[in-house]
């Protein structure tokens, strides 16, 4: 809420609403849409991330979902953020459209003393499985610097 440049709050109360709603649909949705990037032209839906996407989404409980939901809207890290004095890296699809990266990952980039950004063009939001080789490449780079 005191974070105007953030995601829209309307963006989290249809998240809210949906959790309540059907919950089990809400991660089908999300994983066949914008989480993995499958709603944009010319993207090969894989039937076997989405599903792993629903039975982890599923494992949490309802509580649980909705409350994560609330306190991904009401945190805010900006004044933590700008004491990290260790090496930070900032990876980030720049194609995210569940947490945009200019609002995010560049954002973030911003408050962090010396932290590397490495955006990845046309990445979705679920980097970790999309782009998973270039990813674990960039991190031992990291750490091994």
């Amino acid at each position: 809420p005191t974070h105007p440049e953030g995601v829209p709050t309307a963006v989290f109360d249809s998240l809210r609403k949906a959790s309540l709603d059907n919950r089990a649909q809400l991660y089908k949705d999300i994983a066949s849409g914008p989480f993995f990037g499958f709603n944009r032209p010319g993207a090969k839906q894989s039937a076997g991330l989405v599903d792993s996407f629903y039975v982890q989404g599923m494992q949490a409980g309802a509580k649980a979902t909705y409350d994560s939901i609330e306190a991904f809207f009401h945190s805010d890290f900006r004044e933590d953020l700008k004491k990290f004095t260790v090496p930070t890296l900032i990876i980030h699809g720049a194609d995210d459209q569940i947490v945009p990266i200019e609002t995010t990952g560049r954002a973030t980039a911003k408050l962090v003393k010396g932290a590397r950004l490495i955006e990845y063009a046309g990445g979705p939001h679920g980097i970790t499985d999309t782009h998973k080789d270039r990813l674990n490449q960039d991190l031992l780079d990291f750490i091994q610097q």
